[in-house]
């Protein structure tokens, strides 16, 4: 019953989990801003990197190339729509979670950096690189304000210094 139960939840569930990670819809739409244009610069980078002799810039060429369609599936499927697969990988892309994305958009841009380390790849790979920063970033959280922080260090230390009486007294 629970796999039913779940196969029923998850599809009407889509934006979910970026809503309970707390992302506001500004903070959602610049991570596919980032994600749109990651892929257009991968694209043309990889593109110009194909125009060469050297089997590995070409090897990293085509992986950018590769990492511009994966960028646009799931961040902009509407620029894929005469795909019939693309809303359903989009689907699942917005089931990730933000850490999950910020592992595979970085380990994504990484990877022809390592294979051929030239200024195009570099710069190809940054924005789509930043996206998956973005995403990790949201994946850590609202940072706290100085006055919750100083309130719950206020407790730490009254905590400790009871602790201390407490052994003291036991020591007398």
């Amino acid at each position: 019953m629970s796999g039913a139960g779940g196969a029923a939840v998850a599809p009407g569930s889509s934006a979910q989990p970026a809503q309970e990670e707390g992302m506001t819809w500004w903070y959602r739409w610049l991570c596919r801003l980032s994600g749109v244009l990651g892929a257009v610069s991968c694209a043309i980078s990889g593109l110009f990197n194909c125009i060469t002799i050297h089997p590995l810039n070409i090897a990293a060429g085509v992986w950018m190339v590769m990492n511009a369609s994966v960028l646009l599936l799931c961040e902009a499927p509407f620029c894929c729509q005469f795909m019939e697969f693309a809303n359903a990988v989009a689907a699942k892309a917005d089931r990730l979670r933000s850490w999950q994305k910020a592992v595979f958009y970085c380990g994504m841009a990484v990877v022809p950096i390592v294979i051929s380390l030239t200024l195009t790849t570099l710069l190809g790979n940054a924005i789509a690189f930043a996206t998956g920063v973005l995403y990790g970033l949201s994946a850590l959280g609202k940072k706290g304000d100085a006055i919750s922080y100083a309130r719950i260090q206020q407790q730490r230390q009254q905590v400790d210094e009871e602790k201390l009486t407490d052994t003291l007294e036991g020591e007398l």
